[in-house]
């Protein structure tokens, strides 16, 4: 795998602030829901990829690409970034990865007014 060291760099920054954010819900008496949304849907959305790769691979009943997307969106997005590395799927197609980095970047958004704006930004403009 090209540039790993980089990518594993990458991984570690977008996943440490929902990391953070997750860890400190858990501590202050919160729901540890959230500590196993991530990991488990990244487990799934993982393994999502790695049957739509083998199924490209045997022109086998696709993965559709909406499924793969709300696996993302549920907390996947790490599985899924990983799993595009690791298959070497999905990372040529620009409308995927559009999508793909809108998930992330909503991700990061909700963490950091969550975190580091108290949770008021997105509450007092958007609901």
């Amino acid at each position: 795998m090209r540039w790993l060291k980089f990518k594993l760099s990458m991984l570690v920054l977008l996943c440490a602030l929902p990391v953070y954010g997750v860890v400190s819900i858990g501590l202050h008496g919160g729901s540890g829901l959230p500590m196993a949304i991530y990991p488990l849907m990244s487990v799934i959305t993982f393994a999502l990829y790695g049957h739509d790769k083998r199924q490209a691979r045997t022109q086998g009943q696709r993965t559709p690409e909406k499924l793969l997307h709300a696996a993302e969106i549920l907390g996947g997005w790490p599985g899924a970034l990983v799993a595009q590395q690791v298959f070497r799927h999905k990372t040529r197609k620009v409308s995927y990865q559009s999508v793909f980095w809108l998930i992330v970047l909503v991700h990061e958004l909700f963490w950091i007014d969550r975190v580091l704006l108290g949770g008021n930004f997105l509450s007092r403009h958007f609901f």
